[in-house]
């Protein structure tokens, strides 16, 4: 999506969404394990919290890049003069 229609830089735009998608799965993936576990199959639930700690720690890259944008003023809402 261009700046032109949320105001942000693509860059910006592009990590919130990874980020917002990554807390998104993880929240979900907490079912996942909860269901594996109850249906006895451990092995799964591993594999879902492998997945789920990917997520985590893919959110918390974006995080850290989306703070790098902002103090270097290359990220944010669109100056109009």
């Amino acid at each position: 999506m261009p700046a032109g229609q949320t105001g942000f830089d693509d860059v910006t735009y592009d990590l919130v969404s990874v980020q917002y998608h990554s807390l998104k799965a993880g929240h979900d993936y907490g079912q996942y394990v909860r269901d594996a576990r109850n249906a006895g199959r451990d092995d799964i639930a591993a594999f879902f919290e492998e997945v789920m700690s990917q997520d985590a720690d893919r959110a918390r890259r974006c995080h850290e890049f989306i703070k790098e944008l902002s103090k270097s003023g290359e990220s944010g809402p669109a100056v109009t003069s």
